[in-house]
């Protein structure tokens, strides 16, 4: 078999990684011990990232003619690429955090979107927090209104007897009202 034949198979299973993806990331991994690395796995394998160590060359042909095309200038040195079709500021966010504690990982760059990211970009898209963290931020300020409302009908409800003469006052003054005008009314 012919070394093309070989590979080909391998760029395929990148081709089909990056097929449909919001955003890819790649790393410098070197420097990593085991146990980080297995951690680092274990922590995109659960926010439900792609992450493979691929060759340079396998990844360069995997990305042309695609958006990510643009990675072609970072692929030096050992590259491992983060892959989210789904949450597109996860691999940042996850790596970004990462990196703090584990020095010897390096963000290279990255594709979020179709907009390509250095290394300055994909750490400020990290700061940005996940999808279902802004939903349940929307949805605590959509509630907080009716929450108020429900505490002040309850207050209303619970004082009970003090409600009810303002009430009445409201009503007996709307009623004098119109006697008043009435009254004033034949003077002229």
């Amino acid at each position: 078999m012919a070394k093309v034949e070989l590979k080909q198979p391998i760029v395929q299973a990148i081709v089909d990684d990056i097929t449909g993806a919001e955003s890819v990331v790649l790393v410098d991994y070197r420097g990593l011990t085991v146990a980080q690395d297995t951690e680092l796995r274990k922590q995109l394998r659960e926010a439900g990232i792609i992450y493979k160590v691929c060759k340079n060359t396998m990844m360069k042909r995997a990305f042309e003619g695609t958006e990510f095309a643009a990675l072609e200038e970072h692929l030096e040195g050992p590259s491992a690429i983060a892959i989210s079709k789904d949450d597109a500021t996860a691999p940042a966010r996850i790596l970004c955090k990462f990196a703090k504690d584990a020095k010897a990982l390096e963000l290279k760059g990255g594709v979020v979107e179709g907009t390509v990211y250095d290394v300055a970009g994909l750490t400020e898209l990290a700061k940005i927090p996940s999808r279902e963290e802004l939903l349940s931020r929307l949805l605590g300020s959509m509630q907080s209104p009716i929450t108020n409302f429900a505490r002040v009908i309850k207050q209303i409800a619970e004082q009970g007897g003090e409600a009810a003469p303002a009430e009445e006052s409201a009503e007996a003054a709307a009623e004098e009202a119109p006697a008043a005008e009435a009254a004033e009314t034949p003077a002229e």
